[in-house]
């Protein structure tokens, strides 16, 4: 059976848990080989077990930039090219106006805005003509949540980023998009206490989180030729919690 991505090379940094991880496994099952990354190498073992073919795991940091030389080397070295870049590593810390620290803002923005740019440059030369840039946003970039300033700036930078882009790559016909998810139900997110969580899922029209599969089939739309009329989007997937 012919998949969306047959032959096609994907790349996602992050993709060792979460919505990022549960991407890769689709883009392989809809015939992608994929290369992820993350910082830990038992979550990256894991992860490449769950996977189970057609994966090549390089445990490093996105915000490092000598990590992402390598994992690009990698890429080189072992397929050549890059069809699909997921540019997925970032996660938000809270902290509110008043209390916010240097180290706070370095690592917000040193890996989602920073990481994610360099992420983007490195793998460029990589990247077939008419391929697919995906940054990952966030629905916080458009809300106001307190304690999530720094983090709704930075993913805010990364739209900014694929309007810049996409008129940059266009005579490659490289596609740029933001994938945008509300809350999902992730390791990351079951650790938040409970009243949060029902704060979260009380404000989303369906009462729930999303599950990373949904925002894989998602990704997996950007990712294919079933996107190939979309560019410069933010698209969100939040079940309409950005939309009320």
């Amino acid at each position: 059976m012919m998949g969306k991505l047959n032959g096609k090379v994907a790349v996602i940094t992050g993709g060792s848990s979460g919505l990022a991880l549960a991407s890769a496994k689709l883009f392989v099952e809809e015939g992608a080989y994929v290369f992820i990354t993350g910082r830990r190498q038992q979550q990256l073992d894991d992860a490449v077990k769950l996977i189970g073919r057609n994966v090549t795991a390089v445990r490093g940091d996105a915000a490092n930039l000598e990590d992402l030389d390598r994992l690009f080397d990698t890429v080189k070295r072992e397929k050549g090219k890059i069809d699909v870049l997921f540019a997925s590593a970032g996660k938000g810390e809270a902290a509110v106006l008043g209390e916010i620290t240097e180290q706070h803002f370095d690592g917000e923005f040193g890996l989602i805005v920073r990481g994610t740019l360099f992420t983007a440059q490195k793998a460029l030369p990589l990247i077939n003509d008419g391929g697919s840039i995906i940054l990952t946003g966030s629905v916080a970039s458009v809300k106001g949540f307190p304690g999530f300033g720094v983090y709704a700036a930075s993913k805010a930078a990364l739209r900014s980023f694929a309007r810049t882009w996409l008129n940059e790559l266009k005579g490659r016909k490289i596609r740029v998009n933001v994938l945008s998810p509300g809350q999902v139900d992730t390791p990351d997110s079951r650790r938040l206490d409970q009243a949060t969580r029902e704060m979260f899922e009380s404000l989303i029209p369906r009462g729930k989180m999303g599950r990373p599969e949904e925002i894989a089939a998602a990704a997996l739309f950007l990712a294919s030729d079933d996107s190939s009329y979309v560019n410069g989007m933010d698209f969100a997937v939040d079940g309409g919690f950005s939309a009320v």
